[in-house]
């Protein structure tokens, strides 16, 4: 037959497969298992990071903060070293020791407070030797002193002259000889606010435990 003869398809006969359409790509790219993982285990490394941190910060905080205790308390038991051995030879220069470790108000009222244990020695004209047996550090909550029936908190040095000042107790035992008597042991017992200013520890309070 004639190419030209051909009949032409009918128009309802189907027409040639077409390639199926692929589905539409959304705009953001999917988030695989492995990527909500990683996440995870980078937000628990940040966490114990952080975690680390604080541990170490709160473990600085406390070796610092005995470290400073223990240099309060040192600095109570030496100023107590020069009360305690004061005597007939070496009063002056023990006053002007005890007078130059001092700030405050005791530094400024120095001879009243100083006066009951420089008379006894002058008295006696007596030679000393003292001890320090004990040292403490003297915990006291400020939420109980507004309490009836507790005494108030010892007034502390401003914020401006002491950054702090911490509270210490001292037990120490001395033997005066007298010139003409036997020897007589005194018992100390006192109470000392030791003050940090400019990082040099002072005693601003003086005070004598019954």
């Amino acid at each position: 037959m004639p190419d030209d003869e051909q009949a032409e398809p009918a128009a309802d006969e189907p027409a040639a497969a077409s390639t199926p359409e692929e589905p539409e790509q959304t705009d953001g790219p999917a988030i695989s298992p492995y990527g909500v993982a990683s996440a995870a285990l980078g937000v628990l490394s940040v966490a114990a990071i952080v975690l680390g941190w604080f541990i170490w910060s709160a473990h600085r905080s406390d070796v610092d903060e005995r470290s400073y205790q223990s240099r309060a308390m040192q600095a109570a038991a030496d100023w107590t070293g020069v009360l305690i051995n004061m005597n007939a030879d070496n009063i002056q220069a023990s006053l002007q020791r005890l007078h130059d470790g001092t700030i405050g108000e005791l530094n400024a009222d120095f001879d009243s407070a100083i006066q009951p244990y420089q008379q006894v020695v002058q008295r006696l004209q007596s030679r000393s030797r003292g001890e320090v047996e004990a040292v403490a550090l003297e915990t006291v909550h400020h939420d109980l002193d507004a309490q009836p029936g507790r005494p108030a908190s010892p007034e502390q040095l401003p914020a401006s002259i002491a950054r702090r000042t911490d509270t210490v107790m001292v037990v120490a035992t001395s033997v005066s000889e007298n010139s003409g008597g036997n020897p007589q042991t005194v018992h100390w017992n006192l109470r000392l606010g030791i003050s940090d200013v400019d990082g040099k520890l002072m005693v601003s309070r003086l005070e004598s435990i019954r």
